[in-house]
């Protein structure tokens, strides 16, 4: 049984992440190694206080309350409406950020379709928006087979992000994490999350997974802690989120430098952050996030409660 404090290390690992990263989004590298953030900062881009996180950390909390009661798409596509429209497991009740993708489907639930069929399936529909907010379907690797856990991560991604590449993107980073959950070291969780995931995806006559393979190659080489930072993109590809996360939780040694590491990369701060803080915080715990940090984070007893409940939900 995963513990209540892992499943809090992970979703509070998202939240100080994405509220890192929330001041200084849309800033430049270049911006940021003039003045690198090095501590919680408020106001900037979005002109929130300090410690505010952002839609990535609202739709992981949706997530997660909603596998609290099983799983339904339904009732988290509901969840991710209710955030929409009303601010639901918004850091102050209310929306200021929402990807264009995730925006166009909840428009399509809200207007009737399934939600196995509202997220957006083209080319262009291969933003972040699926990746930032899988974390919690890792918790669930005790009680499903790989296989199952795997399919249901990638009907999770396909309510807002229905393109394969964007599936197999949450599910590397699920396999991975699943690998740090059964205590592993970063780079052997990497590697043998690689692996597995791998199997799944490229030892059978699936023509589909196999056409988006050379987009993982820099991932699937098991290298992609060796890529120089200037080859490293933080925009908001899916790709590029996956890789730049990758690459700065795997060249960290705490908690703090991973998600630091990753606001001062520029351009999609947030989401970069949250993703990386959703594998530092399982890694290093709850209890290595820096306090001063975490005291910032709104609503923490609704967050620990939520944790508890998931945990008890497994």
């Amino acid at each position: 049984m995963v513990k209540t404090t892992k499943v809090l290390s992970g979703l509070m690992g998202v939240c100080v992440g994405d509220a890192l990263g929330v001041p200084v989004e849309f800033t430049s590298r270049a911006e940021r190694l003039k003045s690198p953030v090095t501590s919680m900062l408020g106001y900037g881009t979005w002109n929130q206080p300090p410690g505010t996180w952002s839609d990535d950390s609202s739709l992981t909390l949706c997530l997660a309350e909603c596998l609290c009661e099983g799983f339904s798409l339904d009732a988290i596509a509901n969840f991710f409406s209710r955030w929409y429209t009303e601010g639901y497991w918004g850091a102050h009740s209310q929306v200021f950020d929402i990807g264009g993708t995730t925006r166009q489907a909840i428009i399509n639930w809200q207007q009737g379709m399934s939600p196995i069929n509202a997220g957006g399936s083209s080319e262009n529909s291969n933003g972040n928006g699926s990746l930032m907010r899988i974390l919690p379907m890792a918790y669930f690797y005790q009680t499903l087979t790989f296989r199952e856990l795997i399919e249901r991560v990638h009907q999770v991604s396909g309510i807002t992000h229905g393109h394969l590449r964007s599936k197999m993107a949450c599910g590397i980073y699920i396999s991975i994490a699943v690998e740090l959950l059964a205590g592993f070291k970063p780079k052997v969780a990497y590697l043998q999350g690689l692996e597995k995931i791998q199997a799944i995806y490229f030892n059978h006559f699936n023509s589909e997974y196999a056409l988006e393979k050379p987009h993982f190659d820099r991932v699937f080489s098991g290298k992609i802690a060796h890529i120089p930072i200037e080859e490293i993109s933080s925009g908001g590809y899916v790709i590029d989120t996956l890789e730049a996360s990758l690459w700065c939780f795997l060249n960290s040694s705490s908690y703090a430098q991973a998600v630091l590491t990753a606001v001062n990369l520029g351009g999609d701060t947030d989401t970069t952050a949250a993703v990386t803080g959703g594998l530092a915080g399982i890694y290093y715990g709850g209890e290595n996030i820096p306090s001063e940090w975490l005291e910032q984070i709104p609503r923490q007893e609704d967050i620990m409660e939520l944790a508890y409940r998931l945990a008890m939900a497994l």
